[in-house]
């Protein structure tokens, strides 16, 4: 597992379109909500030098975050993200508090192993086609994976993962699954290589 990730916040009094709009003239904080969890959403400021390393790392956006607010810490996931359409710059986050009881939905990061092993490419000459690059999962905040590992050494060409081929960890659903089979999405497959079948045929 990746190393705890922790934001420091500040509670947020001056609210509003125009609030926020001042906060990220100033350059450095960018303003935020924490809601949920049983408790009134709350205003926040977070400090954008900060943010901007935390979200470097690829477990920020799929792990539990800890939000230290004034002295006391509270555990939230990304929910939502606002970028400028320019300049990918954070405009707003929006972070969900969770409880030990209460079952979440987020979106995990596939991991894919062992490509440069894969039997339909190695040996077929097939080319690996990816459908997904996350899923969204249901669970406790204590089961939640960092990444879901796609295996793809036997995959041959014809060969497909689907979501219901996925290994996932004890106590953890997809949320697609539960809407029935029809959602049962291709997540990799193995196509053979653009012409390599009946190549030269026409002159």
């Amino acid at each position: 597992m990746s190393d705890q990730i922790q934001i420091n916040a500040e509670p947020r009094k001056d609210v509003g379109k125009g609030a926020s709009r001042r906060l990220r003239r100033a350059g450095v904080s960018v303003p935020g909500i924490l809601y949920g969890g049983g408790k009134e959403p709350l205003p926040i400021t977070l400090n954008g030098n900060q943010l901007g390393k935390a979200m470097q790392n690829e477990a920020f956006f799929s792990q539990i975050l800890d939000v230290v607010l004034e002295g006391a810490t509270e555990q939230a996931v990304v929910r939502d993200l606002h970028r400028h359409p320019a300049t990918e710059k954070v405009m707003h986050i929006d972070l969900m508090r969770v409880r030990a009881d209460q079952v979440i939905q987020v979106h995990v990061p596939l991991h894919f192993l062992n490509e440069d092993k894969c039997i339909g490419v190695r040996l077929g000459g097939g080319n690996i086609v990816h459908s997904l690059s996350e899923v969204e999962v249901a669970c406790l905040p204590k089961d939640l994976p960092e990444f879901i590992a796609v295996d793809l050494e036997s995959l041959n060409v014809g060969d497909s993962v689907h979501l219901s081929d996925l290994v996932l960890p004890a106590g953890v659903t997809l949320v697609a699954l539960v809407q029935g089979a029809d959602h049962d999405l291709s997540v990799v497959s193995v196509r053979a290589a653009r012409g390599a079948a009946g190549e030269g045929a026409s002159a």
